[in-house]
């Protein structure tokens, strides 16, 4: 073990124990003094480095992953620790599916509130799944596949895409609720908003764990506020539905932050089969009625 650095070190993110421990026998090769440590809040493998020796662990690690590089879904985003999951294409996919299937909004999916409080409650996931044009495809397309990517690389796919998928239908409920007039819905702003929650809510198990830990949430808070108001005030569009949606993913993310990761790692095949029978079993139903 490396004696303590002088200054707070710089923390190098790893996906698995495994991967810490790869890593640190690379930095050692190159002379780079290193330590593994968990964080304690949310589980995560971190190599610390001292600060001066970060461009230099970072580039050693990239170098090594080069040269030993698989097909990975999970990848770094450029200049940044966070990662992204490649398997949203899938949920991208699947909605586009959709949208050929139906040639845009359907009427049989859509959220119709007349309809919902007759007691057609599937609607309020279908509507995830619908679009009335291609521009609003493409713009949840757009914001959606980096949003649940990256809340999928942090909880799992599982957690992640049934968490944001309960969230927009809950926003859903939220505008039936709230509002006092009929009204249609449709569109996967809701769901999209909240993953957007939950990337936010993946620093909140920071909070109280000292000056360096607290800056952190707020910083998580501050980027997520502004990115809803570049992306999800537009007046134009259901305002109310985004809101509710971004509370309840950050809601559902704090509770999967929380979570120690070998509980989550357990969870997420549960969680992805429970996605997969609201997914299907809500449309099967639309289909029949």
């Amino acid at each position: 073990m490396s004696e303590p650095f002088p200054d707070l070190p710089a923390a190098i993110r790893a996906r698995s124990e495994r991967q810490a421990m790869d890593w640190s026998l690379v930095l050692a090769s190159q002379g780079i003094e290193v330590t593994l440590d968990r964080d304690p809040l949310d589980g995560v493998w971190c190599l610390l480095v001292a600060p001066a020796e970060e461009p230099r662990a970072r580039a050693a690690i990239r170098q090594y992953r080069i040269e030993n590089r698989g097909f990975e879904w999970q990848r770094e985003l450029p200049g940044s620790d966070y990662l992204f999951d490649g398997r949203v294409v899938f949920w991208a996919l699947a909605i586009a599916f959709v949208f050929l299937l139906t040639g845009g909004s359907d009427h049989a999916g859509i959220f119709d509130t007349q309809l919902v409080r007759q007691g057609q409650w599937w609607r309020a996931f279908t509507a995830e799944w619908l679009h009335r044009d291609v521009a609003h495809l493409f713009s949840n397309l757009a914001m959606g596949m980096l949003f649940l990517g990256l809340a999928m690389a942090r909880f799992g796919a599982g957690v992640a895409l049934l968490g944001s998928l309960l969230a927009g239908a809950l926003a859903n409920g939220v505008g039936l609720l709230l509002r006092g007039e009929d009204y249609l819905g449709l569109g996967a702003s809701g769901l999209v908003m909240g993953a957007l929650g939950m990337v936010i809510a993946q620093a909140v198990p920071r909070w109280r764990s000292g000056r360096r830990g607290n800056r952190v949430v707020l910083t998580s808070l501050g980027t997520g506020a502004l990115l809803f108001i570049l992306l999800g005030t537009d007046p134009s569009t259901d305002v109310l539905a985004h809101t509710a949606g971004l509370v309840f993913g950050i809601i559902f993310g704090a509770i999967a932050a929380w979570l120690p990761l070998s509980v989550l790692n357990r969870a997420n095949p549960f969680a992805l089969a429970a996605f997969l029978l609201l997914a299907l079993g809500t449309g099967f139903m639309a289909l029949m009625c």
